[in-house]
């Protein structure tokens, strides 16, 4: 009798263990339980930590809650203003309600990623290059609108979209690169032609600072002689003006008549103005 009580006892524990066994679920911190008791949702999401299900009944399905980094395939199309180009993109989305990311949708990361490349060729129809090379800012967000408006009702939530490259075919490359080339040479001589006009003005100052002030135009000429002679690898013909003669004619007549004897006559030759 002894022994009978014993082995109906073992057998009791031994089912009720492998009861356990069976029953016992464990939830990570990252993920959601989502139970289906004869195929049908039972109660509330299974929040993280240890579970128990009832087995062969209830089948027991963990949704990943983390933000999922999904890469949209290069998508080919043409712009608003017919330039066939390849866009690139990357989405950023996670689970909000496991429950409906389960039942309402038959694969989630599937139904994101047609959403993201069919939303990425209507956003390349709609842009023109330029807003596709320089205004992403405006054109992630539309993208991001476009992917999250279905995806709300899987238990979805977008995060952010990013374009990451256009690609343009090679002759569009070297139309752009000539029309940069053309317009930095556009500039270049505007600012030559700046450059020259404010130089002739100052040289027209220059001028009459020296029509007025004679004898600065020979202090400019023997600036120019020392600035030449610095060199020392040329020869320098040097023409001696008249003008210069008067100067010192002008402005040492006492130097002149001190040095000179009596009875000499001047070193500097005399300039007949007729």
């Amino acid at each position: 009798m002894v022994d009978e009580l014993l082995a109906v006892v073992a057998t009791v524990g031994s089912a009720g263990a492998l009861y356990l066994v069976a029953a016992a679920r464990v939830v990570k911190q990252y993920e959601r339980g989502v139970v289906l008791r004869l195929g049908r949702l039972r109660g509330s999401v299974r929040s993280p930590g240890f579970t128990m299900i009832i087995p062969i009944v209830d089948r027991l399905h963990k949704v990943n809650m983390q933000i999922v980094t999904m890469p949209v395939p290069a998508q080919e199309g043409i712009t608003r203003d017919n330039v066939t180009v390849r866009v690139d993109a990357v989405v950023y989305f996670k689970v909000v309600d496991a429950a409906s990311a389960l039942i309402k949708v038959e694969d989630y990361k599937f139904a994101v990623s047609q959403m993201a490349q069919t939303s990425l060729r209507s956003i390349i129809g709609k842009s023109e290059l330029d807003d596709l090379l320089s205004n992403r800012e405006k054109l992630n967000q539309g993208l991001e609108l476009m992917i999250d408006s279905p995806a709300v009702g899987w238990g979805v939530q977008v995060d952010r979209v990013e374009i990451k490259d256009v690609s343009l075919p090679e002759t569009m490359k070297r139309s752009m690169a000539r029309q940069a080339e053309a317009d930095r040479e556009r500039r270049a001589r505007v600012i030559n032609a700046d450059a020259e006009l404010q130089a002739s003005k100052k040289l027209a100052e220059a001028a009459q600072q020296m029509a007025d002030t004679p004898s600065a135009l020979q202090l400019r000429l023997l600036q120019t002689i020392v600035a030449v002679a610095a060199e020392k690898n040329s020869t320098l013909v040097l023409p001696f003006p008249v003008e210069l003669l008067r100067f010192l004619e002008t402005h040492t007549p006492d130097h002149h008549s001190a040095a000179r004897p009596a009875g000499s006559t001047s070193a500097v030759p005399e300039i007949d103005d007729s």
